[in-house]
């Protein structure tokens, strides 16, 4: 089969749209990561404030009654969990304080896997193929993981670049 000749300059021209594309991910990703997780962690933490919304509720309370050997029950773990979580989405939201808010995804991420070993038979529908919905909400969190990582790589200044940066040593050497 005859290949279409390319016209001419395409692949400069398409050199320099990628560099653009590129470059504008660069510049935007990293907010538009923080602000997308922001609004995650805010909607799902503000329909737990209302019993039976979410629908990990029943689970994430049951797990921090069995993380505390029952002595913190629904009425104070919902509100907690809620709370926990709404802090997190308004701290990514404006990018306040971000070492504190991403010290407290953390911890609620480690929460959130508490149930694969707590509750195994409520995560996995066959082990370790098929997980239940419940297990489909935990393991999202890998994404979520991930995402608190890219962004603590920039909390003392880190940022995205389009282009590798060269030392002058690496310049020599081609």
């Amino acid at each position: 089969m005859a290949q279409l000749p390319l016209p001419p300059n395409f692949s400069e021209r398409f050199d320099r749209i990628d560099r653009r594309i590129t470059s504008w991910m660069a510049r935007h990703g990293l907010t538009i990561l923080r602000i997308s997780v922001g609004v995650v962690f805010l909607w799902f933490g503000a329909i737990k404030f209302v019993p039976g919304l979410s629908p990990a509720d029943e689970l994430a309370t049951r797990t921090v009654a069995a993380m505390t050997f029952d002595l913190v029950g629904p009425g104070l773990s919902r509100p907690g969990i809620a709370t926990l979580e709404t802090l997190i989405g308004l701290g990514l939201l404006t990018g306040v304080w971000l070492r504190a808010v991403l010290l407290l995804l953390a911890f609620q991420m480690l929460g959130t896997l508490t149930p694969v070993v707590l509750f195994p038979d409520e995560v996995w529908r066959v082990f370790p193929v098929a997980l239940t919905m419940e297990g489909q909400y935990i393991a999202k969190n890998a994404v979520v993981i991930a995402a608190g990582i890219v962004i603590g790589a920039t909390v003392r200044g880190g940022q995205l670049t389009a282009e590798p940066t060269r030392s002058p040593a690496q310049a020599t050497d081609k």
